[in-house]
């Protein structure tokens, strides 16, 4: 939808020169994809949910929210509501062949209930939807009441949003599904490869689990096959089915995760079976010029895995 320019010499040149130019670009690049969206959606009348669907680490949340900024501004009001709110309780989840639940399949979400719900928003305007309580690992005897007035919509967020199993039964014309997910990687003049697309979103996690889990890279780190394992098997066959595509990628970002990123790369011991993996990402990361994190705005989507921080050029 956007072209860009994703070449470390360029991104380094541009960072040198300008930072702060190079910031706002990226940035812009990204609002002009959720504005074109918006306008689609806004001006089409008749989409009542979007189904957003995307990996780990991709910006799904932010995209989201971002998403129910600019059709607010376009006199559409979004509801956003998590697929995770659809789980089965803990102890109902299917199981696997060695005889671990399996939270990551489709069908760990209770399927009938959740077409139950989106039916209803789809033919009455209106439903009770469930809440998950992850704390006990089981629904919630809460739940929320959603009433959808003439100009309302609901974004559904989730890993399986595009897995047909869900909306096979539904109205189609009124659905639209999207993906989001970092789709570009970062390479040499040479075309060689510096970071690609796992390794950028692996980032992004990273620094999300240390800042916002307290969970250590070694923990990351154990559980990064697992989770683009459940993306391979449940994420990535059902792409295709997307209306429209979202490339999360700020090209910047390796600047300013980069000094971040090596500390903690750094601190994984010799001994771990990642070890040249996080020597090989330090090497990479290493090529960037860097970037203060500050420099970063307050409403960009880095900041789901920065954090919030007072941007000067803001205040």
């Amino acid at each position: 939808m956007a072209e860009i320019n994703n070449y470390i010499e360029y991104i380094n040149e541009y960072a040198r020169r300008d930072k702060i130019g190079l910031i706002a670009e990226s940035e812009q690049r990204y609002r002009n994809i959720i504005s074109a969206i918006s306008g689609k959606i806004s001006k089409s009348g008749y989409i009542k949910i979007i189904m957003l669907a995307g990996p780990s680490s991709s910006g799904k949340t932010t995209t989201a929210g971002k998403l129910s900024q600019a059709l607010l501004k376009n006199g559409v009001k979004a509801h956003e509501i998590s697929l995770d709110d659809f789980y089965l309780n803990r102890e109902d989840a299917p199981l696997m062949d060695d005889g671990t639940p399996d939270f990551e399949t489709v069908h760990a979400l209770d399927l009938p209930l959740l077409k139950t719900k989106l039916s209803e928003l789809l033919k009455n305007g209106e439903s009770e939807l469930p809440l998950f309580d992850f704390n006990v690992g089981r629904r919630s005897d809460k739940s929320e009441y959603l009433k959808l007035e003439e100009n309302d919509l609901v974004i559904i967020e989730g890993l399986h949003a595009l897995n047909p199993i869900i909306i096979q039964e539904l109205d189609t014309e009124k659905i639209l599904k999207l993906y989001v997910s970092v789709s570009s990687r970062i390479y040499d003049e040479k075309q060689r490869i510096i970071l690609n697309k796992r390794n950028l979103r692996f980032v992004r996690r990273m620094l999300r689990d240390e800042k916002f889990r307290a969970s250590p890279i070694e923990h990351t780190y154990s559980l990064w096959d697992s989770v683009l394992h459940g993306e391979d098997l449940y994420l990535t066959p059902y792409k295709r089915y997307a209306d429209m595509l979202i490339n999360s990628i700020h090209i910047y970002e390796p600047c300013v995760f980069g000094a971040e990123a090596i500390k903690m790369l750094k601190t994984l011991p010799p001994e771990n079976k990642h070890f040249n993996d996080s020597q090989r990402l330090i090497r990479a990361l290493e090529c960037f010029e860097p970037i203060d994190s500050s420099l970063v705005p307050t409403d960009s989507l880095l900041r789901e895995f920065l954090g919030s921080e007072e941007n000067p050029l803001q205040s």
